[in-house]
């Protein structure tokens, strides 16, 4: 914009301009809201409405008294400008944004208009055939269109023929059910942003859903194996009960042992020391080594039994202990399993529930 023109009014709303096929449909004139401002041009004393898409000036009107800004829903509002040869209408996200608007309008065309009448007031006195003429007959203002592909033409109206046709067109588009399209187009782009956040909210849920669904077959396969797990120790919990009576066996055998080995040795001690006094023969000498040498094999033999027999039955409690605590622990892991199961289980059903 030149640098002589300064905003004094800003907002945002959705832009619209009407069908000029149809002249009852709006068509969007972009798919998210604008920055409409109004702009005063203090070198040619005018105020206009402009509104700029990207590079492309969307709204270019320059206020005229005879405009009239008119409400046609709580969020919409219209006005025609026949210099453009087109209707604007404006979406706004609220009420008050909309009043807003509508006042700094009417302040924007009381200003306009003051601005036209001193224009008057200093032609008639710097010309006066000009006054003359002007009192008898109002011109209103050139009204250009530069269609594409058109030749430039004027017209000239009076101001009340432009009023009375501008209402009866407005009026005409109010008969033929505007209103209501209008309403319609600006609940539209004003819930699109609110439809694309539940669209994308949604998405996600449904990512979630496939997810706890996946987790839950997962968690499902872990239990059940986890429960064939549990079988077989159970089993074997019950083989060991049946080892345990052979560990009763056991040690009842080295009770038994014990006691033996307790009674040869001292067998053996009292034959070494009687031996000097009573072996006074060669040969009983010999039979008593003889048997003295037996009892010490055999000594060895049930000491060596007793110590296999320890052996195997320190085996076995371990064992046995080993798996006391893997029962254990798998009991532990499926309770860890089971109570997060039940928690997606129960977001699950939260989920299907909303």
């Amino acid at each position: 914009l030149p640098g002589r023109e300064q905003p004094i009014f800003s907002t945002r709303a959705h832009v619209f301009q009407i069908d000029p096929a149809t002249k009852r449909n709006w068509i969007p004139a972009s798919k998210h809201a604008l920055t409409v401002s109004y702009f005063y041009d203090a070198t040619r004393n005018v105020y206009r409405i402009i509104s700029v898409g990207g590079t492309k000036a969307i709204i270019n009107s320059t206020i005229t008294p005879n405009m009239t800004f008119t409400k046609t829903s709580q969020k919409f509002g219209q006005w025609a400008d026949s210099r453009a040869n087109t209707v604007y209408g404006l979406g706004f996200a609220s009420e008050q944004h909309l009043s807003q608007f509508a006042e700094k309008f009417q302040e924007v065309k009381e200003a306009a208009r003051l601005a036209r009448e001193k224009s008057q007031d200093k032609t008639e006195l710097t010309n006066p055939a000009l006054s003359i003429t002007a009192h008898q007959v109002l011109p209103s203002p050139i009204i250009s269109s530069n269609g594409p592909g058109e030749d430039k033409f004027f017209r000239s109206q009076s101001a009340d023929v432009e009023i009375t046709t501008e209402k009866e067109r407005l009026k005409k588009m109010l008969s033929e059910g505007s209103v209501s399209e209008v309403q319609w187009e600006a609940e539209f782009f004003s819930l699109q942003d609110n439809n694309n956040k539940l669209v994308a909210a949604l998405h996600e849920a449904n990512a979630n859903v496939d997810q706890w669904k996946k987790q839950l077959a997962a968690y499902q396969e872990e239990t059940e194996s986890l429960r064939q797990r549990v079988a077989e120790l159970e089993s074997q919990g019950a083989h060991d009960s049946s080892s345990e009576n052979n560990k009763e066996e056991l040690s009842q055998t080295l009770e038994e042992l014990e006691l033996l080995i307790k009674a040869k040795d001292e067998e053996i001690q009292l034959l070494k020391s009687q031996k000097c006094g009573r072996w006074e023969a060669e040969g009983e000498r010999e039979e008593t080594l003889q048997k003295l040498q037996e009892l010490e094999t055999r000594n060895a033999e049930l000491e060596r039994r007793l110590q296999l027999a320890e052996q195997t039955l320190a085996e076995t409690l371990a064992e046995r202990e080993k798996m006391q605590n893997e029962v254990t622990k798998v009991a532990e892991i499926m309770d860890v399993k089971i109570f997060e199961l039940s928690e997606v289980r129960q977001g699950l059903a939260k989920l299907v529930e909303s």
